[in-house]
């Protein structure tokens, strides 16, 4: 008697790798990004007074705890989720200091604490707590993560972060690409051919690398590029470990004292930074790997706090390079290597001599991809008839740009643009996700939903989170104005689609 086939398929789980070739793409792609923003650091802080033993010696260094820390729980993360779903095309979620949040603590922050202080030591204390309550507000906001991501319209989310793409990182960097026109055009068009074109470069090597390679030759070939700038770089090699301090504690002290005007700068821009990563998420998702929110916000939050332990005086995020590292078909191994050799090189003074070594403009087209694959993915993720929806939430944006470039160097000139141009600019994020929701519910005949944001908008508005420069009640009250007024014309239209459909009902 034949017996029961009781042999049951069990389908095979797939080998989720550690390394593949096209991680080295995404590894350069992300150690430039995190590389362009620590050339700005460094060359900032230096500018202001900073020494160059605080700035290389404790800050640079406590940021690569944090990186590292990011990094490679992100890896850790990606291969929950290839496990879970049981695939191997997953790409782990790019980690760094968010640009955006960079520049506010840079001149928010930093340069208020040196000049009320006179003293960098002390300053850098204060930055160091200023990012340890930053990473406490984005731990604690992971506890609505999944809420917030669950009821904001994706057009609002994505839109908002395609105006950041295509303003501070994308255009900017184009911006800087052709400051040197050779060089700048030669790196662009390398790296398009390589990551658009999707042509293999000379000998297989990495398309980010090549372009690096062959701009800086040509920068010092062409004399844009100073030999002395050699010299330079490697006199600030040395060893610079990372070594915990306590002194936020003391920097603490003066947040909550003397200094309390800072506080009000820490918590609207930390609330952004957990935005900015909720936006981060939901693209990654629209990509195609879909992230717990509340999982990635928490771990970007103890990656800061990590990073202040250390030194480190900037907030970390995910990166929207994310998804640029997801076109380039990047996995882990990318962000693991990224962690461990941003922590050598910062250790060695090795990002030191590369921020002296290669030019901007070569460095620049690698970001100018990121904000294109970003604004490119926006408006392949969302519905069409949500388009208008992303077009206004980038708006604020471009105010916020041209905010921050002049509002302070040349107000009359952005007072001529308009005089809007500022209030638009401060809280961009929350205006770009208040309008770009607003449209959407517009767009999908839900009035009352708009409504509710638009009192929300007037309540952000009234205690200073947006349009205004810092937290404040009522600074700018026609804004709240009008919230409320359009608010009274979406509960109206609400009220009479209600109507309608009573009368369609009994009908």
């Amino acid at each position: 008697m034949d017996l029961p086939n009781t042999h049951v398929n069990v389908k095979k789980k797939v080998a989720y790798p550690w390394f593949v070739k096209a991680d080295i793409d995404g590894f350069f792609a992300l150690f430039q990004n995190n590389l362009a923003n620590f050339v700005i650091i460094a060359i900032s802080l230096t500018g202001m007074g900073y020494p160059a033993s605080i700035v290389y010696g404790r800050i640079i260094p406590g940021a690569a705890v944090s990186v590292l820390f990011g990094n490679l729980y992100y890896a850790h993360m990606a291969k929950k989720l290839a496990e879970k779903e049981n695939r191997s095309d997953v790409t782990a979620l790019s980690y760094g200091i968010s640009t955006p949040v960079m520049f506010i603590y840079l001149f928010g922050i930093m340069a208020p604490a040196l000049a009320l202080t006179n003293n960098p030591e002390l300053a850098w204390k204060i930055g160091m707590a200023a990012t340890f309550l930053g990473g406490l507000v984005e731990a604690v906001g992971s506890l609505i993560g999944n809420f917030v991501r669950t009821h904001l319209p994706r057009a609002a989310m994505l839109g908002a972060l395609a105006g950041v793409a295509f303003s501070v990182i994308g255009g900017q960097m184009f911006f800087h690409t052709f400051e040197s026109p050779v060089i700048g055009m030669v790196s662009l068009v390398i790296i398009l051919i390589g990551f658009i074109g999707k042509k293999a470069m000379p000998f297989k090597i990495p398309t980010s690398l090549f372009a690096i390679i062959i701009g800086t030759v040509m920068a010092y070939s062409l004399r844009e590029a100073q030999f002395s700038n050699l010299a330079t770089g490697f006199s600030s090699a040395g060893f610079y470990p990372p070594l915990p301090t306590l002194g936020l504690f003391e920097g603490l002290g003066h947040l909550f004292g003397p200094l309390l005007s800072i506080l009000a700068i820490i918590i609207p821009i930390s609330v952004y930074n957990f935005i900015e990563t909720l936006n981060n998420v939901e693209a990654m998702s629209a990509a195609g790997d879909n992230y717990n929110v509340s999982e990635v916000q928490l771990a970007d939050g103890l990656g800061t706090i990590l990073g202040s332990l250390f030194g480190g005086t900037f907030p970390t995020t995910i990166y929207m390079a994310s998804v640029s590292a997801k076109w380039t078909h990047s996995r882990r191994g990318y962000s693991i290597l990224n962690g461990f050799v941003f922590l050598f090189a910062s250790s060695f003074g090795v990002i030191a001599v590369l921020a002296e070594i290669i030019p901007l403009p070569v460095v620049a087209p690698i970001l100018v991809f990121v904000g294109m694959s970003m604004i490119v993915q926006t408006f392949a993720s969302v519905e069409n008839k949500h388009f208008p929806a992303v077009i206004i939430a980038m708006f604020p944006y471009l105010a916020n740009y041209l905010q921050s470039k002049f509002a302070n160097s040349a107000p009359d000139a952005l007072a001529s643009v308009s005089p809007a141009v500022v209030p638009l600019g401060q809280g961009a994020m929350f205006t770009a996700l208040i309008w770009g929701a607003i449209v959407v519910f517009i767009i999908d005949n839900q009035y009352k939903k708009a409504g509710v944001l638009s009192l929300v908008g007037a309540f952000l508005s009234a205690i200073g989170l947006m349009h205004a420069p810092e937290l404040a009640l009522f600074y700018n009250p026609n804004f709240v104005v009008g919230y409320l007024v359009i608010s009274l014309i979406f509960f109206y239209y609400h009220q009479t689609d209600n109507k309608e459909l009573t009368h369609l009902e009994k009908s």
